[in-house]
């Protein structure tokens, strides 16, 4: 089993929160749940990748961002993280 973080804006947050109350349970376990259906509903065929990353809102310059600090320097070794 893997871990992942993941960061969640304040309307979704809340919204997983209302979720996990209206079933009594932990927001992580709705959260597990609901990224679990997600996966396993992805195509991963390359052809729809694209398509489900350019429906990512600001993921093209979330990295373009990732690709000026890198080549600025200003990044952290994998080793040192």
């Amino acid at each position: 089993m893997e871990r992942l973080n993941i960061t969640l804006d304040d309307e979704q947050a809340e919204k997983l929160g209302r979720l996990a109350d209206r079933m009594h349970v932990l927001p992580g376990t709705v959260a597990r749940s609901l990224l679990s259906s997600a996966i396993d509903d992805a195509d991963p065929d390359a052809r729809n990748v694209v398509d489900l990353l350019d429906g990512i809102p600001g993921a093209y310059e979330r990295a373009q961002l990732g690709l000026r600090q890198a080549a600025a320097g200003e990044t952290i070794p994998l080793d040192e993280l």
